[in-house]
């Protein structure tokens, strides 16, 4: 039944880097074996790329000086998590050519608590470049991807079964990382994102009673979408083998539960304040957390000389002007051109802004470049220069762009000093902007030098984002809808000081109480209730390959034996045996298609010959397939689609 709703060694600081060494069981305890030595359980945080900075230097052993990010989200992600920490992932991009090292492991094991997974280069780039961010993400936003959709596009989202094969060996290199270091009865493993879905089966599969947490900070699409994934249900099956499976939203976690339904027909119910799946005698707790800022690291950067000094000079650019903030990833879902657009028509229909009102748009440097981030750069680029050629006066331009990186000091120092932030992203799974604007204007330097006075902000919103359900002060407009932005930025320009004050301490009140810490804190006490039975239960392995999965059994259950069966079998003269084909009567060699060999349907053949038997294939696969796959076995039954054709 399945609900929805840190082997110890050296742990790093999440904001210094020191290590502090903790209590260590020796090496026979990973795996899951017992030791007489003290184990001090810990949390291994699973993601893509470990949050580590990698600077180059020649003269350092490996080529590059490495040190913890701060800024990194999976080292923000461990604020709310008990003691000791261990992050397992790929090196920084810089370092990412790295050959295998065990030195470079240990070091990097010893100074930061950080466990590299060495990807070879043509395999990273087959797993992350064009089966991760080429086809997965693509898949997930698919819903919000239709309006963008060219009909020259129309391949672009083709399941490749070698690219897929490159993310299973990858996903599978990550879990004989993990389970160097994991303690089952201890430990809590802790995996982020889609670059990992395929990690629970696999670990599943060398620990069952491992307790596993599974969070996707993307957006999970609807089944009617999901379905389209030819591998659909091998990827529900490995969130299904985690204890818990987290969202950033309502709506994400309820497409979750309708593809499992609709796909695997398997039910849900509510317990409390989250839902558990049931799946074969495991409730997997389906829960909904949305990911907050980090409150520590924001506070340090913006009380630092440097953020300060920016916040002064940018304040003293834009000196009399009111200025509206957007910060976005470029891609095709945060419409960085509707922000513009709105702001043109904003000029032209309220002409005595010109000159009073400037739009200062930040560019984060593209995570995967490729042809879409060159299009949305080149269609902003030419909107930017046309309306600026209109509106622009001497000294004034009112749209201001800055596609080069920010640290994070200048980008909190423009947050600092915006009046308005607005976002207009179709759809966002991990939007944190408003929050850390809202921050920004509580604790960053005060521009007009009166201490303690109250501060104020406004925020216009996409209604499509997650964050837009939990700031109900801000701005709600309609991203698609143009002429619906501009209004939202006339209104929150209009606004009164007072207005914006009350509205300020609303959603500061929110963010504060809801930060990254919180998030940590709530998704570990989850975990660890939806996986505290596992000590107690009989599990059985069934399946093979991506279809494996645990069983709980009754105290009483005993498994069947040759030695029972067979005398069994002679003994008995109406005999009726009913047999699954995919993992049972076909061992998953190919991924797609799995044509039954000669020597199966021989096999099969054999055991239909015995008038005394009655056999049936059954399957979720298709009538067709099946039938085709099976001609060569005349007497064989078979039951497709799950029972409803059956010959």
């Amino acid at each position: 039944m399945t609900c929805l709703g840190h082997s110890c060694g050296p742990r790093a600081s999440a904001t210094t880097g020191e290590v502090m060494v903790s209590k260590t069981s020796s090496p026979s305890a990973s795996n899951g074996e017992l030791s007489t030595s003290p184990v001090e359980a810990r949390r291994i945080v699973v993601t893509y790329r470990l949050p580590l900075r990698a600077e180059p230097n020649l003269d350092s052993p490996h080529g590059f000086d490495f040190s913890l990010d701060a800024d990194a989200l999976p080292l923000q992600c461990t604020r709310g998590l008990p003691r000791p920490v261990v992050f397992v992932g790929a090196l920084p991009s810089a370092a990412a050519s790295i050959s295998e090292s065990d030195d470079l492991a240990a070091d990097l094991f010893t100074r930061f608590a950080c466990s590299p997974v060495f990807l070879d280069p043509s395999l990273h780039n087959d797993f992350y470049n064009s089966f991760c961010k080429r086809y997965l993400w693509p898949i997930l936003q698919l819903q919000y991807l239709l309006p963008f959709t060219r009909s020259s596009d129309s391949g672009c989202l083709s399941f490749n079964e070698d690219l897929y094969r490159a993310y299973l060996t990858a996903n599978t290199q990550y879990a004989d990382r993990v389970f160097e270091h994991l303690n089952t009865d201890e430990d809590l493993v802790l995996i982020h994102d889609y670059h990992l879905f395929a990690l629970p089966t696999i670990l599943r599969r060398k620990s069952p009673r491992a307790r596993i947490g599974f969070f996707l900070h993307s957006p999970f699409p609807t089944s009617e979408l999901f379905r389209a994934i030819p591998v659909r249900e091998e990827l529900l099956r490995a969130l299904l083998n985690a204890d818990l499976v987290g969202f950033q939203n309502y709506d994400y976690g309820c497409h979750f539960i309708s593809a499992c339904s609709t796909l695997l027909g398997i039910t849900s119910r509510a317990h409390g304040d989250y839902i558990c799946i049931d799946y074969f005698g495991r409730a997997v707790v389906v829960k909904i957390l949305s990911v907050g800022v980090d409150m520590v690291r924001l506070r340090e950067v913006l009380s630092s000389p440097e953020t300060a000094a920016k916040a002064k000079e940018v304040a003293t650019k834009f000196a009399g002007r009111q200025v509206l903030i957007g910060v976005d990833d470029v891609d095709l879902f945060n419409r960085i051109d509707v922000k513009l657009l709105a702001m043109e028509r904003l000029l032209e229909s309220r002409p005595e802004l010109i000159g009073q009102v400037v739009l200062v748009q930040i560019n984060n440097p593209a995570r995967s470049p490729g042809r879409d981030t060159d299009t949305v750069l080149a269609e902003v680029q030419l909107l930017m220069d046309r309306i600026n050629a209109r509106f622009a006066k001497p000294g004034y331009d009112p749209i201001v762009m800055i596609d080069d990186p920010l640290t994070m000091h200048e980008k909190l120092a423009f947050y600092t000093s915006a009046d308005i932030c607005i976002v207009t992203a179709v759809r966002d799974g991990l939007n944190r902007t408003p929050y850390i604007y809202t921050v920004c204007r509580e604790h960053g330097p005060i521009s007009s030098g009166v201490a303690g006075a109250p501060r104020e902000s406004a925020i216009v919103l996409s209604e499509l984002v997650g964050c837009s359900t939990f700031l109900r002060g801000a701005v709600r407009v309609n991203p698609w809808n143009v002429d619906d932005v501009v209004e939202g930025m006339s209104s929150a320009l209009r606004l009164n000081e007072r207005d914006k004050k009350i509205l300020h301490a609303k959603h500061y009140m929110y963010v504060v109480k809801h930060d990254i810490a919180y998030w940590g804190r709530s998704l570990d006490q989850n975990l660890q209730k939806a996986s505290m039975d596992h000590a107690s239960m009989n599990f059985l392995s069934v399946g093979l390959a991506m279809n494996f999965r645990i069983v709980v059994l009754d105290p009483n259950f005993q498994k069947l034996s040759p030695e029972h069966i067979n005398p069994s079998y002679h003994r008995t003269g109406n005999r009726l045996i009913l047999l699954d084909y995919d993992g049972t009567v076909m061992v998953p060699q190919g991924l797609i298609t799995r044509h039954p060999s000669q020597e199966l349907v021989s096999v099969l053949n054999e055991l239909c010959s015995d008038p005394m038997n009655t056999v049936f294939v059954v399957s979720g696969r298709s009538k067709d397939e099946l039938a085709g796959w099976l001609a060569p076995c005349e007497k064989l039954g078979i039951s497709a689609e799950h029972g409803y054709f059956t010959r």
